[in-house]
């Protein structure tokens, strides 16, 4: 799947890639340019899946994409300091403390890298083993918006990390569809 994927991000699906039955899903966004829209997912995507066999530790990643898209991460207010553990019960306690209205706020966007990168970590600590979603196609309509096509196991399925990753890139009223 990785493989078909990165040739889907480099050069667009083939004949072949029909022949698979997935379901495909789009994103459709508006922006003042698509097509940027659309390179810069492209391109911070391409650098995240062409790393899935050595993934780096998540210190590397800002030196690793674009510096655009690390800059439009939300800071990671509970990364601990190098060499310490991540504290689950204080960010589990902060989390039970928050009112539903500052719970939905923290869950758009914009991520932190770390929260976002979790769905791609191929390791034991991520996701990426079960990720929902794999780059497909991406173009303009008629009305000169933009959208990403992706593959999927079902509906609804995790579209959040897509969604971050477009409106990171400069999309904005994202809908999902057919």
């Amino acid at each position: 799947m990785l493989e078909g994927e990165l040739r889907r991000l480099r050069s667009g699906p083939e004949a072949e890639d029909g022949q698979q039955r997935l379901l495909l899903v789009r994103a459709r966004f508006t922006a003042e340019d698509p097509a940027q829209v659309i390179a810069g997912a492209r391109a911070v995507l391409t650098c995240v899946v062409e790393r899935m066999g050595d993934w780096p530790a998540i210190e590397r990643w800002p030196q690793l994409l674009p510096t655009w898209f690390t800059q439009r991460c939300a800071p990671d207010p509970m990364k601990p300091e190098p060499g310490e553990p991540f504290d689950a019960d204080a960010w589990l306690r902060k989390w039970q403390a928050m009112l539903p209205e500052q719970k939905a706020a923290a869950c758009q966007g914009p991520w932190t890298l770390s929260d976002w990168l979790y769905y791609f970590d191929p390791t034991e600590e991520g996701a990426g083993d079960d990720r929902s979603w794999w780059w497909w196609h991406a173009g303009t309509d008629e009305s000169e918006d933009g959208w990403i096509q992706v593959a999927t196991t079902g509906w609804p399925f995790g579209s959040g990390s897509l969604s971050w990753l477009i409106e990171a890139s400069g999309g904005t009223d994202l809908a999902y569809g057919p």
